[in-house]
């Protein structure tokens, strides 16, 4: 039997390599006759340049850079070898980089991926694709932007403060982005625009920390910070708060744009460099997971992208994650057969405890029940 094994991430305890290693071994350990091909997958968010790292290889370069708070943490920037450089907003963005009482977008800052957008320019690579998803930060990539060269000023001429409750106070910006005329492509399934009802602020601000009051505020905030953004950057293309997209990672979509950037389907690239397609034509069985499962988790995520290219081949598709709170119908209009909890298998300590044990002693149950 060919089981093709491959799940996102399992935020907090396992990433995307490791939950498949734990599902392959435990799949082992229960049928070791079976032919399993592991394919570690990202939508972009947390684990982007790890799953392409294992795909396809290509040169690792660590980067000091500093977290949403402005502490050093270190970075990668994956080189492959077509001049294409990957790099991952989450790792200088990313929510799992706070504790929660440390959550807050009004003062969260997306400066420190731009250190590691200069690290890829200067290795000379002539497109960059950034990973987004999973931020801690609202400021529209204001902060990333400072990074490049190009300030945010008040009307007074002084450069205003970080994240994104600071840009109520912009007025426009000086200098000019230091990239050399590099491409820049944000990858992302996200389609909100920056800004309104379904924008980064009301869609995603209370997800980090931010109040009601918090979300009025961002959202004006980060409107006018498109106006700026608009007459500031000759890159910029009209209309930027509005394209789809631009709301991604607390705005680093718009920044993007606004420095002349392009978007790609996160998942989609990821499926292309992981030979995602030809793995599910050899399966007779996909195995998919992460960390919680949920109705959400079938609007453009990993696990809907995954059941639903194996609901085109006819083969069944297994869920595993460390919750399941998604309904049944609605998993099964997505390609769904079944799903399975870390959480009700063991129980939330052991789960949160020993994630790897725990998912491969459940993998190997589910081979039991599958393999022939």
């Amino acid at each position: 039997m060919h089981v093709l094994v491959a799940p996102d991430k399992f935020a907090g305890t396992l990433t995307a390599v490791e939950a498949a290693e734990a599902v392959a071994a435990g799949w082992r350990d229960a049928a070791p006759g079976d032919e399993l091909l592991v394919r570690p997958l990202s939508d972009g968010g947390p684990g982007f340049v790890d799953v392409l790292h294992h795909a396809s290889g290509g040169r690792l370069v660590e980067v000091p850079t500093v977290d949403p708070l402005g502490r050093p943490v270190t970075g990668s920037v994956l080189l492959a070898g077509d001049g294409t450089a990957y790099v991952e907003s989450a790792q200088a963005c990313g929510l799992h980089l706070l504790a929660p009482h440390e959550r807050s977008p009004r003062t969260t800052t997306s400066y420190g991926l731009g250190p590691l957008l200069l690290a890829a320019v200067e290795s000379g690579v002539r497109r960059i694709v950034v990973g987004l998803g999973g931020s801690a930060t609202n400021d529209a990539g204001a902060g990333m932007l400072s990074a490049l060269g190009v300030t945010p000023l008040d009307e007074a001429g002084y450069a205003v403060g970080y994240g994104g409750a600071a840009l109520l106070g912009c007025a426009r910006l000086d200098g000019a982005p230091r990239i050399r005329g590099v491409a820049l492509v944000a990858a992302t399934d996200v389609d909100n625009p920056l800004t309104g009802l379904y924008g980064a602020s009301s869609v995603y601000g209370p997800q980090k920390g931010a109040t009601r009051e918090d979300v009025l505020v961002l959202d004006a905030a980060l409107a006018r910070f498109s106006r700026v953004l608009e007459e500031g950057l000759g890159s910029c293309p009209p209309g930027v708060g509005e394209l789809p997209g631009a709301g991604a990672a607390g705005g680093l979509g718009a920044a993007l744009f606004a420095l002349g950037g392009g978007r790609v389907s996160g998942i989609g690239l990821v499926r292309e460099l992981t030979g995602l397609d030809a793995a599910l034509d050899a399966a007779d069985l996909v195995v998919t997971g992460e960390g919680s499962f949920d109705d959400q988790s079938l609007r453009g995520k990993v696990v809907a992208g995954v059941a639903g290219a194996a609901a085109e081949r006819g083969l069944p598709c297994v869920v595993v994650a460390g919750r399941v709170s998604a309904g049944r119908r609605l998993a099964a209009a997505a390609g769904i057969t079944e799903s399975h909890s870390l959480v009700d298998a063991v129980g939330e300590d052991e789960a949160l405890a020993r994630p790897a044990e725990a998912l491969r002693a459940l993998a190997g149950r589910i081979a039991r029940q599958w393999s022939r």
